[in-house]
């Protein structure tokens, strides 16, 4: 058997950053489980990415990584336009209403997920204190008084994936004292701690692919609350100023109708519904719709187990917070693993200490439902469309987009900037 001090089952944006933070911060040694295999970058953009903010970023500055991500494509926007379909309402933001912090040249980075896990594999591919398993899925784990075992399934054929990677053949059962999951809204790891879900469908399917605007996205991010959701219109691609992701959140019904749709029907929809602010749409990509779903783990922690990202928490897309939220598990999570590391001997004490875990747990929970909350107080305030109360969501946007002070400590917010955040997720000040 292969011994480790902790095994992350999942090797997407968040387990990896787990992994990072850990070797940034301790000399644990840590297994990751992962049969998704990594693929080069191509010319075109990938359909699916990720709104990181000051707080992620400074995550990724801190874990020596951030260079390469801005190196290979990442798009910052400075700018903000949100207005209501319905109503008069709109809301401006921008960097220059907020300078507090040297971050703050932007508002925040809108990256491919692909180009964020290639390069965090790549740099935890170099780290000889990380090893990675990833040809055979894990079949059980099973938790002992101080250690937990982990088996694969039968081995198939090898598939050598770098210098660390463990061949097929030699994947015994694995020996760690703690075991975190980071695998995704359908944890497997999840399934097999047992953890109740409290989970709400939201009734929207998000539907994501990238565009052309012939006006270009002037870095800014665009969002239109359309009676059946929010669309949005995210800056891509560096290279070209004319590019956005677009994640538009609608009725299963309406989803239905927009993907059967031609490209130049979808686009010319697309147009309208953003009342031309980007110009003429362009369809340049395929379209994938995927239902949207809350879910909170009723715990994140069991016995010599934890939970992190989707695998404890799933919200609305609509502001762009989920991995976000889940960077920041990572974070929090590495620091309190890292305290129990006796920092005159270098001994580990306890790593699966129950009152550290129970306290990550109570702050990460909280965090979780703070930003559920958030995300369905916003969803159901623009769901309501009664020709009285888009007047006065409309008024009420308009006054907010007046009030400095408001829109000062809601673009914190969005950045991340909180008073109790990890540390290796806090901004220096100035």
């Amino acid at each position: 058997m292969q011994k480790f001090d902790v095994l992350v089952v999942g090797a997407g944006m968040v387990g990896l950053t787990l992994a990072l933070a850990l070797r940034k911060t301790s000399n644990l040694t840590i297994a990751i489980a992962d049969t998704l295999p990594i693929s080069e970058l191509t010319a075109e953009p990938e359909v699916r990415v990720s709104a990181i903010n000051v707080a992620s970023q400074t995550l990724f500055e801190h874990l020596d990584v951030w260079s390469t991500i801005v190196a290979e494509r990442a798009q910052s926007y400075q700018g903000m336009h949100i207005w209501d379909k319905a109503g008069i309402g709109k809301l401006d933001f921008s960097v220059d209403d907020l300078n507090k912090f040297p971050q703050n040249e932007n508002l925040g980075f809108i990256i491919e997920n692909k180009v964020i896990r290639n390069v965090l594999w790549h740099k935890a591919q170099a780290d000889e204190g990380i090893s990675f398993f990833t040809d055979n899925k894990l079949a059980n784990i099973t938790v002992g008084d101080s250690e937990a075992f982990a088996s694969f399934e039968m081995p198939a054929t090898s598939n050598e994936v770098g210098n660390n990677a463990v061949n097929s053949s030699m994947q015994v059962p694995l020996i760690a004292k703690l075991v975190v999951g980071a695998d995704g809204a359908n944890s497997w790891l999840r399934k097999q701690m047992d953890i109740p879900m409290i989970s709400r469908d939201y009734d929207h399917h998000a539907i994501v692919a990238t565009v052309k605007c012939s006006q270009g996205h002037k870095k800014t991010a665009w969002q239109v609350f359309l009676p059946t959701g929010p669309l949005a219109f995210l800056p891509l691609f560096p290279k070209n100023s004319d590019t956005c992701s677009i994640v538009y959140s609608t009725s299963p019904e309406e989803a239905e109708r927009l993907i059967k749709l031609s490209p130049a029907d979808f686009a010319k929809e697309l147009t309208a519904a953003s009342d031309g602010k980007l110009g003429t749409i362009e369809l340049i990509s395929e379209r994938f719709a995927y239902p949207l779903t809350m879910r909170l783990a009723q715990d994140f922690v069991k016995d010599r187990m934890v939970l992190i990202g989707d695998a404890a928490h799933t919200i609305h897309p609509l502001a762009g917070q989920g991995v976000n939220l889940g960077l920041l598990d990572a974070a929090s999570l590495a620091q309190t693993l890292s305290s129990t590391i006796d920092t005159d001997s270098g001994d580990e004490l306890t790593l699966a200490d129950p009152k550290k875990l129970k306290a990550f747990s109570r702050y990460r929970k909280s965090e979780a439902i703070e930003m559920i909350a958030a995300m369905e107080a916003i969803k159901q305030m623009f769901s309501i469309n009664q020709s009285g109360f888009q007047l006065l969501r409309g008024v009420g946007m308009s006054l907010l987009n007046n009030f400095k002070p408001a829109k000062k400590h809601l673009i914190e917010q969005a950045l991340g900037l909180k008073s109790d955040l990890p540390e290796l997720a806090q901004p220096k000040r100035q």
